[in-house]
This record gives structure tokens, C-alpha cells and sequence, in this order.
């Protein structure tokens, strides 16, 4: 009996020797960083920037793999199911890890319970823009002919469930008016849609990808979501001015799937806020009208809770649904 108990200790001593081991020799291989939207919107442009700085850092490189669809849903259904061994992470967004609960009926995943918080990347306002050839010049052009020719405005998002999504759900709310919601893969194909002129006549974009067309006089701003005007873009009024308690504010996050050990959670999200924290980053973050986050896995977690509540409520009010 004596012999047993010791061989078993033995045996278990040589397993918790082994994954310590593993967990030391992390990472050994290259990570995916799995973002759950098409090339060129928001979450793909910082999950690129931030691992320039965290792939050095750790001294591996980052995989970008990029796996639209539902919202964002099925790439992190994909993340939780994947091993907690610290070599898949994802790009978590207000909609994967906060409305989509309340959204969908039956939505593959648990955002709380099938992921490990890493960090915030950051947060932004979303904004209302139109072509440069527009009738519409103000918010208030817009919100006049959404109730006096309900149906008529198409407006388009990255998909069901984004906050590009809700902006215009609340928009509608707020206002008593009818817009028609024209859902694409990614930020990249709904903004498209607004350039070509097929598709859509208006879009609350998230601020990064929809700059750069502002900029080169492509798009006209009309207003941002959140309650106050953004620094990046202070002559552009927020929606809030022409439309009393309006206020929705995207933000992107990263994500591992449940069970990553402790260790290795504690050093990618050190290296991450350190990447976020980067003079260098910081400005390009700031200069895409973005607030740099840097929360640690238990702010991030706490604050993940909070918008949960707060979307299931708004979700709720609204009666949406998605199958």
C-alpha cells in the first residue's frame, strides 16, 4: 500500500513538474491572436498594433487569423473552445463579450465563464458619417427623415450585435424614427458599402477605421456616439447635443480561453499593457481617436460584468433578438 501512495505521489509530483516546466518555457511557439471580424476593422488594426511591441517582448510572434461572422461570435467560439495553454488569445469587443449575451438566443459560448481576461486595449465612440455627397448635413437632417420617410435611410454595420449595430438600434429609440440595418462580415465591407454609394446611406462606424476616409474628405462626420465630443475630432459634435442621453462608447479588449495558467496570463497581459503603454502605440491610438486602456485581467474582468448588465438592459428594452 506504501508503495502505491508513493508511486502516485511520484507520478503526480512528475506531471506538476512538467506543466511548471512548460509554463517556464512559454511561449516556445508562435501565439494566434484570433480576431472575430474581417481585415481592416477596428479589432484587426489593434490586435496588428499591439503585437508589434508584445511579440519581441516575449520573444515569439503573433499569427493574426482573422474569423468573421455572427458579430463576432464565431471566432470567439472558436478561441473558448481552444486549448488553455496560452498560444490562442482573441480580440474581445463590447459586442463578443458583452451584448451578444443578451442578442443571441443561443449563442455557443459564455463570455464570462469561457475566457481568461488579459487587458483593455482601449476604448472610442463610434460615428455617424455620410458620404461627402450626402444630402444629409447634421444630425438633425438625419433624425427629420427617419420620421418623416421611416424605412427609407439604409445603415450599415459589421454585423448583428456590433455596437455599429446597437448604435443604430438606440439611434432609432431615441428618436422614434425607422432606419433599415444592412449587416456585412467587418468594418472594412459596411464602410464599402458607404463609399460605393450600394448599400448604405449612413453607418455609426467605430472612429479608427472611419478616420482616415474623414480625413481624405471621403466621408462627412455628422456626430460621434459618446456623450461628449472626442479629442480627435473636436469640431465634429456628439449626437448627445441634438439628441438629450444619447451615449455609446465601443472598446476592444483581449481575450484567452478559461484555464490558462496564472503565470503565463500575468506575463501576456504584463506585456500588453507595457505594448499599450508604448509611447509609440499610445500615440497611434490617441491619433485613431482611440483612449488607451491598459486595465489588468481583474479590472478587465470587473468592467466585462458591468457592460454585460448594462447591454442586457438595453437589449431588453429593445426587444432584439438574433437566431
Amino acid at each position: 500500500m506504501q508503495r502505491r501512495i508513493l508511486i502516485g505521489a511520484l507520478a503526480a509530483s512528475l506531471v506538476a513538474g512538467t506543466a511548471v516546466h512548460a509554463q517556464d518555457k512559454w511561449p516556445s511557439k508562435p501565439i494566434t491572436y484570433v480576431v472575430p471580424f474581417g481585415p481592416g476593422g477596428t479589432t484587426d488594426v489593434l490586435a496588428r498594433l499591439v503585437t508589434v511591441k508584445a511579440g519581441p517582448a516575449l520573444g515569439t510572434t503573433f499569427v493574426i487569423e482573422n474569423k468573421p461572422g455572427a458579430g463576432g461570435s464565431m471566432g470567439s467560439d472558436f478561441t473558448a473552445k481552444a486549448a488553455p495553454d496560452g498560444y490562442t488569445i482573441q480580440g474581445g469587443t463590447i459586442s463578443s463579450h458583452a451584448i451578444n449575451a443578451s442578442l443571441y438566443s443561443k449563442l455557443p459560448y459564455d463570455p464570462i465563464r469561457n475566457f481568461t481576461p488579459i487587458t483593455m486595449i482601449g476604448s472610442m465612440p463610434n460615428i455617424l458619417v455620410v458620404r461627402a455627397d450626402s444630402p444629409y448635413k447634421t444630425v438633425q437632417d438625419v433624425i427629420a427623415a427617419a420620421k418623416a420617410k421611416p424605412g427609407t435611410i439604409n445603415y450599415a454595420s459589421s454585423g448583428n450585435g456590433t455596437s455599429q449595430h446597437l448604435s443604430g438600434v438606440f439611434f432609432e429609440q431615441m428618436t422614434g424614427g425607422k432606419l433599415v440595418h444592412v449587416p456585412y462580415k467587418s468594418s472594412a465591407e459596411s464602410l464599402n458599402a458607404i463609399l460605393s454609394g450600394q448599400g448604405a446611406d449612413i453607418i455609426f462606424e467605430n472612429l479608427a477605421p472611419a478616420m482616415p476616409h474623414i480625413k481624405a474628405g471621403k466621408l462627412r462626420a455628422l456626430g460621434v456616439t459618446s456623450e461628449k465630443r472626442s479629442s480627435s475630432l473636436p469640431e465634429v459634435p456628439a449626437i448627445a447635443e441634438a439628441l438629450p442621453g444619447f451615449g455609446i462608447v465601443s472598446w476592444q479588449a483581449i481575450f484567452a480561453p478559461a484555464g490558462v495558467p496564472k503565470p503565463i496570463v500575468d506575463r501576456l497581459a504584463g506585456e500588453m499593457i507595457k505594448a499599450i503603454n508604448d509611447p509609440e502605440i499610445k500615440s497611434k491610438l490617441v491619433a485613431q481617436g482611440i483612449e488607451p486602456g491598459g486595465m489588468t485581467p481583474a479590472e478587465l474582468g470587473a468592467f466585462q460584468k458591468s457592460e454585460l448588465e448594462k447591454w442586457a438592459r438595453v437589449v431588453k428594452a429593445g426587444n432584439i433578438k438574433v437566431d
